[in-house]
């Protein structure tokens, strides 16, 4: 039998990118190529419209860099919820997000980080769609792209629920493989789907992918 949720946005965008050495929100996409104008796109703003389409609305869960991300989601049709203490690591970015989307009244959830740039809203679909027609017994569906699994990866209501009643020390990944059977992993061809970005090279390196 199909169903047909009512899904929010959730983008994790509280860390601190110490890696990076700038908050990677904030990093122009696409990049900028010499001898071209900059992007007036960033990886959050652009997050945003990848999963307009899909969702009923977005939320962007900040932290201590909420004064610079807020305007940014405000203006691409976003709200903003804060996590008070991001130092609990991501997970508890992730419930902080989904009790906010259970408090908006919605069951379901398109869940991505904002350190990676977006896959397609065509890609969103097609996620959205192989979860509308799952059977009941899945709760979440899981891009895979040549055996990797990525984001952003649709959760129902069943796994909410698994996520908020974990410790805020726990790991999304391994919540998700303790309840391997209620996933469904639906293969893609975006090449961002598995691509993560944590330091200024892999910055640089995608200006030799596609986009």
């Amino acid at each position: 039998m199909s169903r047909s949720p009512s899904f929010a946005g959730v983008i994790l965008a509280a860390g601190d990118s110490s890696r990076m050495g700038t908050d990677k929100a904030l990093l122009p996409w696409p990049p900028q190529v010499a001898g071209q104008p900059p992007s007036k796109d960033t990886f959050l703003s652009a997050a945003i419209r990848s999963l307009t389409l899909a969702t009923d609305f977005i939320l962007v869960v900040v932290g201590k860099n909420e004064a610079a991300l807020a305007p940014i989601a405000y203006a691409n049709g976003a709200s903003v919820v804060t996590n008070p203490d991001p130092s609990r690591g991501q997970f508890s970015s992730l419930q902080v997000g989904l009790h906010e989307v259970l408090n908006r009244g919605r069951d379901a959830a398109v869940i991505t980080l904002v350190d990676r740039p977006p896959v397609s809203s065509a890609t969103v679909q097609l996620l959205r769609d192989a979860f509308e027609s799952a059977p009941q017994n899945i709760w979440a569906v899981v891009p895979e792209l040549s055996g990797k699994h990525g984001h952003p990866y649709l959760v129902g209501r069943e796994l909410i629920e698994v996520f908020l009643q974990a410790p805020p020390s726990a790991n999304a990944r391994d919540v998700e493989h303790r309840y391997q059977d209620r996933i469904q992993y639906v293969a893609v061809s975006d090449p961002f789907a598995a691509l993560n970005i944590n330091t200024p090279e892999d910055y640089a390196a995608l200006l030799t992918k596609s986009y």
